[in-house]
């Protein structure tokens, strides 16, 4: 029989990608997946050796940049290097984020809610802010937030985690606005249960959990069709639209005695 020659990835049309979060999870699963398919990549994460052995698959192609986004001049400057190294971006992707277990009654958990609300709001924030003008300049680019289905009704027990994907969704339709016309797209992606290590922390069952290699794919897919608003899984979209119907009474008494994630102390 003939050897067959191993398939490769098609190459993808949009040549360089900005990632956040891509030492783990999602953020990683996006990076490989843009990466074997040849893009010009730079990784943002607090875990410098992650990085390093991520970009050591793609010597040529991945640029990595060690910081934390809620430090926004070390994500301006970052930007700026890898836009003087490669270009500007075709995608941006704000894909970094914390989740923990908070009650507000706890007066030692403020610090986690005020760090929550930093890396999942205002980080995004900060990632997007270097490149949303020279996008602008150049005709085109996508910006992509990474918010969750957790932000379209408040869970309890992840009040923080809750309230600061709720802040991103409403952050990015604004910024979609803001920018219509102008070539630059916004996405808002929603995914429901992915295993990362963030959620192997969860203590319940988790419906419909994907992997991240496949929760990958599909936003990579959604970020090609120029959606402005994704939900994944899509029995996650149909969770999402029943939960924005359903009255405030009904919808306590559901959740109410649902199951909590651990309160647990954030890193550095």
């Amino acid at each position: 029989m003939a050897h067959m020659p191993t398939r490769q990835p098609a190459p993808h049309p949009m040549s360089k990608v900005f990632i956040t979060g891509a030492s783990s999870g999602i953020g990683r699963a996006l990076a490989e997946y843009y990466a074997a398919r040849g893009a010009q990549l730079a990784i943002v994460a607090r875990r410098g050796e992650l990085l390093q052995h991520l970009a050591a698959h793609w010597p040529d192609q991945v640029d990595c940049y060690p910081l934390e986004v809620t430090d926004a001049a070390a994500l301006r400057a970052a930007a700026e290097d890898f836009v003087a190294r490669r270009g500007v971006p075709d995608i941006v992707i704000a894909n970094a984020g914390v989740s923990v277990g908070t009650l507000s009654e706890r007066s030692e958990d403020l610090d986690l809610i005020r760090r929550v609300m930093e890396v999942n709001f205002f980080g995004m924030a900060a990632t997007f802010s270097p490149f949303i003008g020279r996008m602008r300049a150049a005709g085109g680019g996508r910006l992509v937030g990474i918010a969750s289905v957790a932000g379209i009704r408040g869970l309890p027990g992840v009040e923080a985690y809750s309230a600061s994907k709720a802040a991103a969704i409403s952050y990015l339709e604004s910024l979609r606005v803001e920018l219509r016309d102008t070539g630059v797209k916004v996405l808002t992606m929603c995914p429901g249960y992915v295993r990362t290590p963030m959620t192997d922390a969860n203590p319940y069952p988790m419906p419909f959990l994907l992997s991240a290699d496949v929760a990958a794919q599909r936003l990579a897919r959604a970020i090609d069709r120029d959606s402005s608003y994704v939900v994944i899984p899509w029995q996650m979209a149909i969770v999402a639209k029943l939960l924005r119907l359903l009255p405030n009474a009904l919808y306590d008494r559901l959740f109410a005695g649902a199951p909590r994630k651990p309160r647990q102390v954030l890193p550095g």
